[in-house]
């Protein structure tokens, strides 16, 4: 089950209208969380990186769930990774969103 991401949002954000799919939504959730959580170094788990960035910020940043939901519509609408034809990236807001909450050094 995802943290803060929830199906309603994922469905709003990419106008999905059915619920045939909610599992593996629910899956792309799970596994966008874990990678912003892996990415911004708040932690070891998607709770640690809550946390710390509710800690600092005072709440989780609309920026970091954005970021989260862009990953959920770019993972369900290219379920592949990449093709002969076309390699499929993940939109550059995505990295502008994350990269001002990330932790580039650790705290001996």
């Amino acid at each position: 089950m995802a943290k803060y991401v929830t199906l309603e949002y994922i469905k709003a954000h990419s106008r999905i209208d059915y619920d045939c799919e909610d599992g593996l939504l629910e899956l792309y959730a799970e596994a966008a969380e874990e990678s912003v959580a892996g990415l911004l170094n708040r932690g070891k788990t998607v709770d640690e990186m809550v946390a710390s960035l509710t800690e600092e910020y005072g709440k989780l940043p609309s920026s970091i769930i954005h970021a989260t939901l862009m990953l959920v519509e770019n993972s369900y609408n290219h379920r592949d990774p990449s093709s002969p034809t076309a390699q499929i990236i993940v939109p550059y807001g995505f990295d502008l969103s994350v990269k001002q909450y990330m932790i580039l050094t650790s705290n001996p």
